[in-house]
């Protein structure tokens, strides 16, 4: 039978093995190769304050994202966000769904509700939350409009 010191001497070894894993640890942002055009200003500031850090290639990484495993979701957030919508290889991509930005912060899928307690800069006003819909839209189009051409 196992005892609570060893349980926690197995956790503490395997906190400090997972450290060794290298996902999560390369954080050099790619260069900005192109932009979309703004509609605004506002629409870009809007953009840079709550979806920038996953969906640019100007990604911030906190302190906490450097330690595993919480290294590994981070790394894998941005990796996924940028696939689906990088502004910042706008029209190299095979794929940038701009089209759906504002659907999904209609719906409250975007930002992610994990990501709001850290990054609280993040959470929108409601004001600022309808403009910005209104602003990716005029922007990137919508994804109604895209679905009847």
């Amino acid at each position: 039978m196992m005892t609570k010191g060893k349980v926690i001497l197995g956790i503490a070894v395997v906190a400090v093995l997972i450290q060794f894993i290298p996902y999560g640890r390369d954080y050099i942002n790619p260069p900005v190769v192109k932009e979309p055009q703004w509609d605004s200003m506002q629409t870009k500031v809007l953009f840079d304050k709550a979806c920038a850090n996953c969906h640019s290639n100007k990604t911030t990484y906190p302190w906490y994202s450097k330690v595993a495993p919480i290294s590994w979701l981070v790394a894998h957030d941005v990796e996924e966000g940028r696939e689906h919508l990088n502004v910042s290889m706008w029209g190299l991509q095979k794929r940038n769904k701009g089209d759906e930005a504002a659907e999904e912060l209609r719906e409250g899928e975007m930002p992610p509700f994990y990501y709001l307690p850290t990054h609280p800069e993040a959470k929108l006003t409601q004001n600022e939350t309808k403009q910005f819909i209104l602003g990716l839209e005029k922007t990137f189009g919508s994804e109604e409009k895209h679905d009847k051409d």
